[in-house]
């Protein structure tokens, strides 16, 4: 898969199969469509072709909001690297971009750069200053440029009952059986492991501490979690992670730690990459009386991982 990132770059792409969006998380309803535009792309002998945007245009159009973002992008290249498109072109979403007309969309942006002859779209597809462009105005000007538009149906949309809105609330509230459902692989979080206050090793449960490889990825629920840890060397563990704030012991910030079982005694992980798979939420986070309390409650934590990924 070939990814593009300046427009001056693009190559003129062979009967583009177009399709367009922010495909954040790429779940399952996106894929359907990426499956789409690739059947179409073999059918029609050209080739596929994907648009999305950085940042996510809601930060931009709502005046920098913050978006938790279920894929940052370079989660969401890779994920988009697994679903057999060919091409990936990824546009700088500015204020001035934001505020181009939907002719002007069209016209200058993607018949200029992308000539497409087959977009799909979703129906609900909006563009344009004030998300006013929609889909009569695309096919008029299919009509005039030599390209068709399909529009996947709302009943099929609303069938397949999938947003990013509905993942992102169930990751919000633990219910990762949902997420992972939706999404159709299990959430992760990935980043750089630094060094904490070494306070776990006191206790025998030393943890991996995580800063995020970028800081608009949406973090779920507070609270503790079963996990699947990866390392950059290939190596995989069972994990207890905690998300939160460490009442038990004072912590003031929030942090993102991870037991890993049976990790080699000695070893260490300080400065390389950990990717964490979320498998299930335990419970929240809690204050314990003290440190023995706190660590009968992680032993009891392990426990409970280990039949939960042994099953």
């Amino acid at each position: 898969m070939r990814v593009f990132t300046q427009l001056d770059d693009l190559p003129r792409f062979r009967q583009t199969v177009l399709t367009i969006g922010t495909f954040d998380g790429v779940h399952l309803a996106h894929r359907q469509i990426i499956r789409r535009v690739c059947d179409l792309a073999l059918r029609e002998q050209g080739e596929s072709v994907l648009l999305t945007f950085h940042p996510h245009p809601r930060s931009v159009i709502k005046g920098g909001d913050t978006v938790g973002l279920l894929s940052p992008l370079a989660e969401k290249i890779d994920l988009l690297e697994q679903t057999g498109l060919q091409n990936v072109v990824v546009t700088p979403f500015t204020p001035q971009f934001a505020e181009q007309s939907p002719e002007q969309y069209i016209a200058d942006f993607l018949v200029r750069y992308l000539q497409p002859k087959h977009i799909v779209i979703g129906y609900d597809h909006r563009y344009g200053r004030n998300r006013s462009g929609g889909l009569e105005l695309l096919q008029q000007y299919g009509l005039q440029d030599g390209f068709v538009v399909e529009e996947i149906p709302k009943q099929q949309i609303d069938n397949i009952a999938i947003s990013s809105t509905k993942i992102r609330k169930a990751l919000t509230q633990g219910d990762l059986e949902t997420a992972t459902a939706l999404l159709g692989y299990q959430y992760c979080l990935c980043g750089t492991v630094v060094r904490g206050r070494q306070l776990g090793r006191t206790i025998g449960f030393p943890t991996a501490n995580l800063n995020l490889n970028d800081p608009d990825k949406l973090l779920p629920r507070q609270g503790v979690y079963a996990a699947q840890a990866h390392t950059e060397t290939g190596d995989s563990y069972a994990a207890m992670l905690n998300i939160g704030k460490r009442p038990t012991v004072s912590g003031e910030t929030l942090s993102i730690e991870a037991h890993l079982l049976d990790f080699p005694p000695g070893s260490s992980l300080y400065d390389q990459t950990l990717r964490l798979e979320l498998c299930q939420y335990l419970r929240p986070e809690q204050k314990f009386d003290d440190i023995a309390a706190l660590r009968q409650q992680l032993m009891l934590d392990e426990q409970q991982v280990r039949e939960i990924l042994k099953a």
